[in-house]
């Protein structure tokens, strides 16, 4: 089963028929962080290799925390190149290992989270030993890009360990002291740039919009999104003074969710997501979730008509047709990627 798998990983086609080629040369992707841009690092206990994850894309689950492709296929596509490998693969051939590694798993975090999985210390950690088995050299760092997503898990591990709002902006602070020390470890191994994707708009992931039966984004949520990307790009601009380059890059994922939500009520012709708050896998009650089965091997899901109307997945992902419609929103912006 897993050559089957890793042999459906080599025959994954490119996004776009006309794939955009950087400037820059930059050919290897390197990806650190959670579900946004896993693409198969979780072990078989996860929901993303269970039905009905990839039930779009490619048809079956593989690993991915969607009905179809995640953030990683689309910024590989736009690189010309084919998604990473997965490190849990990376000893099953050379053929992909070309293309970079991806490193990330669902559920983790800056720190460790709720999810006991490798956080982003220990992923870094895993690239190091990746290096040293010479799977990739230092010119294959020159053309690359890390790709970061993180700090959602860490969120929501502090609330749920009784982390107050007062007491909130001293953890954003240590948590991005300790994700800028993170990201100059990387480029101080050798890569080129490292990208690290802004948080997205908590208060509207349907966990938490749900609680109000979805009639709009907690305000709440949403403001903690907005302090952490406040200090985020004041972090990213003071690395890349110490640099003296553009090293670092921050991806605007909350503008990008925002714009891909927007109602076509009152914005018409912007969005083709009718309900974006509502998830399209969920479950059959509040004590199931997308890809639940009882003992008996029934489902205990229940999954909308047109995947392709909705922009939330689950409870907390996109669906491919989310993803699309946010690297559409970002698209323009990456040029910034190839300076």
């Amino acid at each position: 089963m897993e050559k089957l798998i890793f042999s459906l990983f080599l025959a994954l086609p490119l996004i776009f028929t006309e794939a955009h080629v950087p400037g820059g040369g930059f050919t290897k992707l390197f990806d650190f962080g959670d579900s946004y841009v896993d693409t198969g690092n979780g072990g078989r206990q996860a929901t993303s290799w269970k039905k009905p994850y990839g039930i779009i894309f490619p048809g079956k689950p593989t690993g991915r925390y969607s009905d179809g492709r995640v953030f990683t296929d689309y910024i590989a596509s736009w690189m010309g190149i084919r998604s990473p490998i997965p490190y849990r693969w990376r000893k099953m051939g050379k053929k992909v290992q070309g293309h970079g590694m991806n490193f990330a798993y669902g559920g983790t975090g800056v720190f460790d989270t709720l999810v006991k999985a490798p956080n982003m210390t220990t992923q870094i950690n895993l690239f190091q030993q990746v290096l040293e088995e010479k799977l990739h050299t230092k010119r294959d760092l020159k053309s690359s890009i890390a790709l970061v997503s993180l700090a959602g898990n860490d969120y929501a591990a502090y609330l749920a360990g009784n982390g107050t709002i007062q007491s909130l902006p001293a953890f954003t602070t240590s948590l991005i002291r300790q994700l800028s020390l993170n990201m100059k470890h990387i480029h101080g191994m050798g890569v080129r740039k490292v990208a690290i994707m802004a948080i997205q708009p908590l208060g509207c992931l349907p966990q938490v919009s749900a609680l109000t039966s979805y009639p709009n984004c907690s305000v709440t949520g949403n403001s903690i999104s907005k302090f952490h990307n406040q200090i985020l790009e004041k972090s990213v601009q003071k690395l890349n003074k110490e640099t003296k380059d553009s090293v670092y890059i921050k991806v605007d994922i909350y503008s990008a969710f925002t714009a891909a939500m927007k109602s076509q009520e009152h914005h018409p012709g912007t969005s083709k997501f009718k309900d974006p708050l509502k998830q399209c896998c969920r479950g059959v009650n509040s004590a199931y979730s997308c890809g639940d089965v009882d003992k008996n091997g029934a489902y205990k899901y229940v999954v909308c008509k047109k995947p392709n109307s909705a922009f939330f997945w689950d409870s907390v992902h996109p669906t491919q047709a989310g993803w699309d419609a946010v690297f559409s929103a970002l698209k323009s912006s990456l040029h910034i990627l190839l300076g």
